[in-house]
């Protein structure tokens, strides 16, 4: 924990009180969470293959990285069934929700591989490498792995896109929604 050098238990005599001492990394902490739980970015499905294992989960952490060259990372929970599997992968599939996708981020969402079959559960194919592509979401890349680090309770994942398809526009499924689901494993 950061304290700066003017900290003194009675208070600050640089920061006037305003330290980072445990109260404050605490309620910032809180304060954090609140902001970025409102953000309402789009929720994707990340699917992956690794030998005859496949996964897949619904993610929330995942960004554009550049436009030149195209770079996309993607943040899969380390409990998760599918970060296992991504771990061993050298792709990973992207796909696009819409927003009336709600029983595919439900089943992603709120199943974990380690008990369900879920590609049991929906139609798919193999794509580039054996990734999984989801039939229901024709707007969606397979992106080699570039980087893969642990960034805290996540890893990311940075992709190259080697393959895309696009189908119509559509209003992505959102996360304000994504909140109501039971997740298959604890964050």
């Amino acid at each position: 924990m950061y304290r700066c050098p003017g900290f003194r238990a009675s208070g600050c005599s640089r920061c006037r009180g305003l330290c980072f001492d445990r109260r404050v990394v605490e309620s910032a902490e809180a304060a954090f969470n609140e902001i970025v739980g409102e953000l309402d970015y789009p929720m994707l499905i990340v699917t992956a293959a690794a030998g005859e294992r496949i996964g897949g989960c619904l993610v929330g952490f995942a960004t554009q990285m550049s436009i030149s060259p195209p770079r996309f990372t993607v943040c899969i929970s380390d409990k998760n069934h599918t970060c296992e599997v991504a771990r061993d992968a050298e792709q990973l599939g992207v796909h696009f929700l819409a927003v009336e996708d709600d029983d595919l981020a439900q089943l992603f969402g709120g199943q974990t591989g380690h008990e369900t079959d879920k590609f049991g559960l929906v139609e798919w194919r193999a794509g580039p490498q054996g990734t999984p592509l989801l039939d229901r979401c024709p707007n969606r890349f397979v992106g080699r792995i570039a980087d893969r680090r642990r960034v805290g309770d996540h890893f990311s994942f940075l992709l190259e896109p080697v393959h895309a398809s696009r189908g119509e526009d559509v209003r992505p499924f959102p996360f304000h929604r994504a909140k109501r689901i039971d997740p298959g494993h604890e964050a």
